[in-house]
C-alpha cells in the first residue's frame, strides 16, 4: 500500500510513501481536497538526513492508530525542505511568530483549509507526553477541535500574522545614504566577541562551522596584510577554527568531509549527517587557508574533503548528491564509531598503538560506549614519546586509516539522498574550483566541469533553471539561490580553466535573475520568481543561514561581472541590493557576511587580471598567481585562440607572447609582458 508520495523524486518523500498516513505532496490536489472537505492541513516538513524526522516518522507516522486519527481529522501534506525551501522559510517564520520558539525539523504546522495560513505549530512531538510536550495524538484531537470551534478567532489571528509578515522587510536606504565600511568594521568586532578563544568557532554548543564567518575573517586579514599593522588576530580566529574543526570529530578522519555541526563546544561529537553544501563551502575555506598560510594541515583537509566529494557524492552523470544520513541501521553515528577490539583486530600492533594515541582510543569512550575518532595528540608528540621519526609515525597512521576505511565500507552505510539540487551543486562546483587552483589539482576542476555540464544539460530549460533532479526527472521552478550561487560558481570555475560558453551561461543566469527575481522598486531580489506559485508570503531575505544569502551572493557576482564585462546595469542592480538590505546589514552585520562581501567589493572594485597567450605560457603565469591568497582578485587565463569573447575581453588581445592586463574598476593597464613585473605590481597594490 502506498499513498500519494509514491510518484515523487524526493528520497525523503519516498521514505513516507508506505506510511499508513494518507500523505500528499504539496500541490493543487492536496489544497483542493482541504478546500472541499473543510479539514485543516497538517503540514510536515523535513529532509532525508534529519535524525528527529526519522524518530517522529517511526513513532507516529508508521503507527496505524496515529495515522487513522491524522487521516480522519486532517489533509496531510509532506514537504522536503530541500526541494521546497520557499515553503520551509515561510512556515519556519510562522512557527517562530506563533510559538515564540526557535524552529527546526521536523516542522509540524497546522494550516487553515481555505488559504493555507498557519494557526498552530511546533517541531517534533512525541507519541506520549514527555519533554514538556503533549502526546502527538492528544495534540491532533485538540487542534482539530479548536479549529472547528474557533474559526472566527483564528481568522483574526491569521490577519495579525499576515500583518507581521508584511513588516519583515525593512525599507531600503535612502538614495542620499552613504554606503560605508562601518558594517565591515562592526562585524569584525562582533566576530571577536563571539569567538571561542580556546576551541575556535563562534558561540557555544551546538557549534556550527559558519564558513561565511571564516571567509569574512580571512578577507579582513588580507585587506590589512600590506599595512604596517596587519589584522593578524582575524587570521588567527579563522585558522584556529579551521584547525580545531579538522582535528575534531566534526571531520571524518577516515574518508574526509565534514558533518553538519558539533553537539558540544569542543568539536568532538558531531550530528553525523554530512551535507553537500557544508562541504562545498568548507572546501573553499580550507583551500584558501592553505594558500594564505602555507600550512600543510589545511591543504590535507581540503584534499581529503574533495576526495570524499568525488568518491562518495558525485553521480556517474556528474552532478553531486545532497547528503549522507546521520543514522545507519536505526542508530545515529553507528557507521562511524569503533571499539578498541575492532581496531586491534584490523591493525598491526604498532599501527594500533600510534592510531589509538592519535585519535583517542587510548582514552575513555566518548560516544555511547564506543569511540568516535578525533585528533587528540600531534604526530610529533607521539613520535617523540616513541623515539621514532614523525614521518614513520605518519606512515603508520596513514596505513591504519586505509585499513579501517576499507573495513568501515563493509558496514551498512547511512542512506544517501541522491537528489541533485542546483544551488548545492553550485557550492560544490565553487569549492572544487577554488581547491583546484589552490592545491594545483586540475582533476578537481574537471570534476567541477562535469557537474556544471550536468546542471546545464538537465536543469537549464528555455532560459530558466529548475531546482532539483533525480533519476533523470528535473522539476520545480528554481529559486534565487540557484541562479546567484551558480553564476558565482561559474566565475570561480572560469578562473581554474576557461570556456567561453560558460561565461555566456553565467551572463544568461544573471539576466534571468534580473528579469524574474529583482524588486525594481525597493531593490534586492525575491527568493521566488515572478511566475512562481503564489504562496501566503513572498520572502526577500538578506541574512545568511546554513547557506550564503542569495541576495549577498547575487550582489557580489553582479559587482564582479559588472566590472569584468563593463555592464553598468549589473553594477546598479548590486547597489540597489545593498541599499535594500542596508538596514539589516547595519543592525546585525555578523548575520550578513555574504552581503558584507558584496559591500566590500562595491566600495573598492575587485582587481581583475586577464592573461592572454599560448596555453603553456599563460598557465605558468596562472600557477604563479595561484600561489598568492587574493580573495578580491579575478584571474582569467584565456588562450590566444579563444573564440566567442565579449567585447570587454576581446579588446585585450594576445600579442604573440604571454601578456597580462591588470584592471581595477573601469581602468586597465597597458599589456604587461613580464611575470615579475606583474607580481610586483600586484604586491604594490596590496600595500597601497
Amino acid at each position: 500500500m502506498t499513498n500519494a508520495l509514491a510518484g515523487e523524486t524526493s528520497p525523503y518523500l519516498l521514505q513516507h510513501a508506505e506510511n499508513p498516513v494518507a500523505w500528499y505532496p504539496w500541490g493543487e490536489a492536496a489544497l483542493e481536497l482541504a478546500r472541499t472537505s473543510g479539514k485543516p492541513i497538517l503540514l510536515s516538513i523535513g529532509y532525508s538526513a534529519c535524525h528527529w524526522c526519522h524518530v517522529m516518522a517511526h513513532e507516529s507516522f508508521e503507527d496505524p492508530e496515529t495515522a487513522q486519527l491524522m487521516n480522519a481529522l486532517f489533509v496531510n501534506v509532506k514537504v522536503d525542505r530541500e526541494e521546497r525551501p520557499d515553503l520551509d522559510r515561510i512556515y519556519q517564520i510562522a512557527q517562530q511568530m506563533l510559538t515564540q520558539r526557535s524552529g527546526g525539523w521536523p516542522l509540524t504546522m497546522f494550516l487553515a483549509h481555505d488559504d493555507q495560513r498557519p494557526f498552530f505549530g511546533g517541531t517534533y512531538f512525541p507519541p506520549v507526553a514527555r519533554y514538556g510536550m503533549p502526546a502527538f495524538r492528544d495534540l491532533l484531537a485538540r487542534v482539530a477541535e479548536y479549529y472547528r470551534d474557533h474559526r472566527d478567532e483564528l481568522h483574526r489571528q491569521n490577519d495579525a500574522l499576515m500583518e507581521a509578515f508584511a513588516t519583515l522587510e525593512s525599507p531600503p536606504a535612502d538614495p542620499a545614504t552613504d554606503l560605508t565600511d562601518a558594517p565591515l568594521v562592526a562585524c569584525r568586532h562582533q566576530l571577536e566577541r563571539s569567538f571561542d578563544r580556546t576551541r575556535g568557532g563562534f558561540g557555544g554548543a551546538p557549534k556550527f562551522p559558519h564558513p561565511t564567518s571564516i571567509e569574512r575573517l580571512m578577507r579582513d586579514w588580507h585587506a590589512t596584510a600590506g599595512s604596517p599593522e596587519p589584522d593578524l588576530h582575524a587570521l588567527y580566529m579563522a585558522t584556529l577554527t579551521l584547525t580545531r574543526m579538522a582535528e575534531g570529530g566534526l571531520f571524518d578522519h577516515l574518508a574526509g568531509g565534514f558533518c553538519r555541526y558539533s553537539v558540544d563546544a569542543e568539536w568532538e561529537i558531531p550530528h553525523f549527517e554530512k551535507m553537500l553544501y557544508d562541504n562545498g563551502a568548507l572546501l573553499a575555506n580550507y583551500a584558501s587557508a592553505a594558500v594564505a598560510t602555507g600550512e600543510v594541515r589545511f591543504a590535507r583537509a581540503a584534499a581529503q574533503t574533495a576526495a570524499w566529494l568525488l568518491t562518495d557524492m558525485q553521480s556517474p552523470e556528474g552532478g553531486f548528491y545532497s547528503s549522507r544520513d546521520a543514522d545507519s541501521e536505526g542508530h545515529e553515528g553507528k557507521y562511524y564509531v569503533w571499539t578498541t577490539d575492532e581496531v586491534r583486530a584490523a591493525l598491526e600492533a604498532d599501527e594500533a598503538a600510534v592510531f589509538a594515541a592519535r585519535f583517542g582510543l587510548d582514552r575513555a569512550p566518548n560516544f555511547e560506549g564506543a569511540w568516535h575518532l578525533h585528533a587528540c595528540r600531534s604526530i610529533e608528540d607521539i613520535a617523540g614519546e616513541r623515539s621514532e621519526a614523525p614521518d614513520a609515525v605518519a606512515t603508520k597512521i596513514e596505513s591504519a586509516r586505509a585499513k579501517l576505511l576499507a573495513l568501515r565500507e563493509r558496514r551498512v552505510p547511512p542512506a544517501r539522498d541522491e537528489k541533485i539540487l542546483t544551488s548545492w551543486n553550485a557550492m560544490a562546483i565553487r569549492g572544487l574550483a577554488v581547491a583546484a587552483r589552490a592545491l594545483a589539482q586540475p582533476q578537481l576542476a574537471d570534476a567541477a566541469t562535469r557537474a556544471l555540464d550536468f546542471v546545464r544539460a538537465q536543469l537549464w530549460r528555455d532560459g530558466r533553471l529548475l531546482a532539483t533532479c533525480k533519476g533523470g526527472r528535473a522539476h520545480l521552478n528554481a529559486y534565487l539561490d540557484d541562479y546567484a550561487l551558480l553564476a558565482d560558481a561559474i566565475l570561480e570555475l572560469l578562473q581554474a580553466r576557461w570556456r567561453s560558453e560558460d561565461l555566456e551561461f553565467a551572463r544568461a543566469l544573471l539576466d534571468a535573475m534580473l528579469v524574474h527575481f529583482e524588486d525594481r522598486e525597493a531593490g534586492g531580489f525575491w527568493f521566488t520568481s515572478n511566475d512562481h506559485e503564489q504562496l501566503i508570503h513572498r520572502s526577500k531575505g538578506f541574512s545568511d543561514d546554513a547557506t550564503p544569502s542569495g541576495n549577498g551572493v547575487a550582489a557580489t557576482v553582479l559587482v564582479r561581472m559588472g566590472y569584468l564585462l563593463g555592464e553598468p546595469r549589473w553594477l546598479e542592480a548590486a547597489e540597489r541590493t545593498l541599499r535594500a538590505g542596508w538596514s539589516g546589514v547595519s543592525r546585525q552585520p555578523q548575520a550578513h557576511a555574504s552581503m558584507l562581501t558584496a559591500l566590500e567589493e562595491y566600495l573598492a572594485a575587485p582587481e581583475i587580471v586577464i592573461l592572454r597567450g599560448e596555453p603553456a605560457q599563460i598557465e605558468r603565469w596562472q600557477q604563479e598567481l595561484a600561489r598568492l591568497y587574493a580573495p578580491r582578485r579575478i584571474t582569467l587565463t584565456i588562450a590566444s585562440d579563444a573564440v566567442g569573447l565579449p567585447a570587454a575581453l576581446a579588446d585585450k588581445p594576445a600579442r604573440g607572447r604571454a601578456v597580462a592586463y591588470l584592471c581595477r574598476g573601469n581602468t586597465c593597464s597597458a599589456p604587461i609582458d613580464d611575470l615579475s613585473v606583474l607580481v610586483r605590481d600586484l604586491r604594490l597594490a596590496l600595500s597601497s
